[in-house]
């Protein structure tokens, strides 16, 4: 909804936890898990534009890949899988742009979404700046974004190699592609979370 015509400009959204979260200079004490899985299962991957009755969202896809990062990188610790876990967590507040699109808007988008994700990683005690773990990561990342493409959003074997590059040892029989309901993928989203968050406190 727009602001009121004359009002200041808000830059801040409030979350159904009740906190006020600042868009442009986002404090870690206002990230709450909650709000972050009830936001990205609801939020839709490929612009929703995928097979099944429900939308594929962004936390069924977290979920894929840190199932996906593990598989790759056996001897992960549980930080560096909650760190795959949460590696889109910045679209529970701006949402799900499509690559294409992301390229068209240009730096001040990927401003805000570093901003987010730094947030969140301070929050939950994760590394800011850990550039190898990001690398690996998305290896996982694009190996999800290969199946997703060819299983649900009708790209061709040709297309998803061009875009994302050749997974090899994994099937997709393997791995969990059917979408669900938003309020399923909440709660697994969040368990996920719990296991992998407590593993990480006892590391501590």
């Amino acid at each position: 909804m727009p602001d009121r015509p004359g009002a200041p400009t808000r830059a801040w959204q409030r979350m159904l936890s009740g906190r006020r979260l600042d868009l442009l200079d986002p404090s870690p004490l206002d990230v709450e898990i909650s709000d972050i899985a009830h936001g990205l299962a609801r939020v839709a991957r490929w612009n929703g534009q995928t097979r099944g009755d429900h939308a594929f969202s962004v936390a069924q896809h977290s979920l894929l890949v840190e199932a996906i990062f593990a598989l790759q990188n056996p001897a992960a610790t549980a930080q560096a899988r909650l760190t795959a876990l949460l590696h889109d967590g910045a679209e529970y507040v701006i949402g799900d742009m499509i690559s294409p699109f992301k390229a068209a808007v240009g730096g001040g988008y990927k401003a805000v979404e570093e901003r987010l994700q730094n947030a969140i990683h301070v929050r939950f005690s994760l590394p800011v700046r850990a550039d190898r773990l990001k690398a690996t990561i998305k290896k996982a990342d694009l190996v999800a974004a290969y199946f997703e493409a060819t299983e649900l959003a009708g790209f061709s074997i040709e297309e998803a190699k061009k875009f994302f590059g050749q997974p090899r040892g994994l099937d997709a029989a393997t791995l969990d592609l059917e979408p669900k309901p938003a309020g399923d993928v909440q709660r697994a989203f969040l368990e996920r979370f719990e296991a992998l968050h407590a593993m990480t406190d006892g590391a501590r």
